[in-house]
């Protein structure tokens, strides 16, 4: 599959000024740029860049970020599943995971995790992909929030809306450990019927083993 890529770029007022959401970006100029030491929601700042520098480079990675001047404030990845995930299992070259969404605490009140995902749709390559995210509760910031797990998983799904994925059952033992996780999809307009069946029997993959 040819992975295209066009850039897209808008700017987002903030009390903390003006940023600017854009993407996808390049692995030379993530490496130009400092990642904010709030960055740390799956590891250390500088090691969080270079995790999302080597998704940049792989064929079909997509990195979306939101940055002020020269720091990056938030950002989301995109790249294909885990092998040692289900999603990995179809080997179905049309289909990606938003793998992280992280935005520092002092700009979480100006859509910033919603203009990254509004960014990352402007690319029409996206109408040839099923786009994947998988929400467990703990990675959630619920200390940092103050929020319950349930109001927490409001405010990802509507999120998550913003980028247009909606909730979908699977059966998948992980997600369905505990109520609050969820798996949460968008179709592109130029997905198939038998693409979108063989996704489903990656969704329902206990339902098809008898």
């Amino acid at each position: 599959m040819n992975h295209t890529k066009t850039y897209n770029c808008v700017a987002l007022k903030t009390s903390h000024g003006t940023i600017t959401v854009e993407g996808p970006v390049s692995a030379e100029t993530l490496e130009g740029l400092y990642f904010h030491e709030d960055l740390k929601a799956f590891r250390p700042a500088n090691e969080q860049k270079k995790a999302v520098t080597e998704i940049a480079r792989l064929p079909e990675g997509r990195i979306i970020i939101a940055k002020n001047k020269d720091t990056v404030i938030g950002y989301v990845t995109y790249v294909y599943p885990d092998p040692l995930e289900r999603w990995s299992e179809g080997n179905m070259d049309n289909l990606l995971e938003l793998g992280a969404i992280e935005v520092i605490p002092e700009y979480r009140n100006f859509k910033v995790g919603k203009t990254l995902l509004k960014v990352s749709m402007m690319d029409d390559a996206m109408e040839d992909y099923i786009i994947i995210t998988t929400e467990y509760y703990w990675h959630w910031d619920l200390k940092g929030t103050k929020l319950s797990v349930w109001d927490y998983r409001k405010v990802m799904e509507k999120m998550m809306n913003a980028g247009d994925l909606e909730y979908m059952a699977t059966d998948d033992p992980e997600i369905s450990s505990h109520p609050a996780n969820c798996l949460m999809v968008r179709i592109g307009k130029r997905i198939d019927l038998d693409t979108i069946q063989q996704f489903d029997r990656l969704r329902f993959k206990n339902r098809f083993m008898y």
